[in-house]
């Protein structure tokens, strides 16, 4: 199949681009850069310069592929209208549900362009009536591994900085995980099989404790470990503090179900076990 993903240089999406070969595939890439460029090349797939505001270029590629691979755009969903072309979208199991995991049957409460995520999610869906196979990828809030630069690293480089590992009140809060291999696995299998409408929860654990992150991160650094009062937060983490904060637990025994997947890569305190995180990542915000 002739496929265009865009972020095929990213974290995920460079792994599942490895993916996505090793099926078989035909993959086209959007790259910014000369650098990106570059390496999808040298994995053998092909280059469509371009970035995500280009949306004459996203436009094209979506219309000379047989599915997509994207985080949602209307350009995307109306290049494939009619097709019954596979559109796969990159969402999240953050802020779904409360007080529960979240479950492949819980919908977005997200709608329109001032909600999270730009209410990509719903967007996306709404297509499925206008003949795209759309299939939602619900990823949990760390996709972790050796070379990750988002949430994990973050916590882990305020740890650094602060010169103790915190973690939110009682640390009873709980952080869904997947590995960035076993993430980029099921996205290849969603292309091949999920159904349009699909709702797939890339999640291996359904839920560890802040605590339990915050001890990982202070043994990997040999730092003390102590709770940060919840009004202190904020203040303590910066703006990863309210992600931090939440309650991001998620399941995905449906996903595994429906795909046959099986995650088998480390866990997330594997990771941190193993020093994944002991490159140096700058604090933001």
């Amino acid at each position: 199949m002739r496929v265009f993903v865009t972020g095929a240089s990213g974290w995920i999406g460079s792994a599942t681009v490895d993916e996505l070969l090793a099926a078989g595939h035909e993959v086209t890439g959007l790259a910014r850069s000369d650098a990106s460029a570059a390496a999808l090349q040298a994995k053998g797939a092909r280059v469509r310069r371009g970035d995500l505001d280009d949306l004459a270029s996203i436009r094209a590629g979506a219309e000379a592929a047989e599915a997509v691979i994207h985080l949602a755009n209307k350009a995307i969903g109306d290049a494939l209208a009619g097709t019954s072309r596979p559109f796969l979208l990159a969402s999240g199991v953050a802020g779904l549900t409360q007080g529960r995991p979240a479950r492949e049957d819980d919908p977005s409460p997200f709608h329109g362009p001032d909600s999270p995520r730009g209410g990509s999610e719903n967007l996306a869906l709404e297509f499925v009536d206008r003949d795209v196979h759309t299939v939602s990828l619900r990823f949990a809030p760390t996709v972790h591994g050796a070379g990750d630069h988002g949430f994990i690293a973050m916590i882990a480089a305020v740890a650094r900085e602060k010169g103790v590992s915190g973690y939110p009140g009682d640390g009873t809060n709980r952080w869904a995980a997947v590995h960035r291999s076993d993430a980029a696995r099921l996205v290849a299998l969603g292309l091949a099989k999920a159904p349009a409408d699909a709702r797939l929860h890339a999640v291996a654990e359904d839920g560890i404790p802040t605590r339990a992150i915050a001890e990982a991160i202070g043994r990997a650094f040999g730092l003390p470990v102590t709770s940060i009062a919840p009004g202190d937060v904020q203040g303590h983490f910066g703006w990863i503090g309210t992600f931090f904060g939440m309650d991001l637990a998620a399941t995905s025994t449906a996903t595994r179900e429906l795909l046959g997947w099986a995650p088998a890569g480390p866990t997330l305190i594997e990771d941190l076990d193993a020093g994944a995180y002991l490159a140096r990542t700058p604090v933001s915000g």
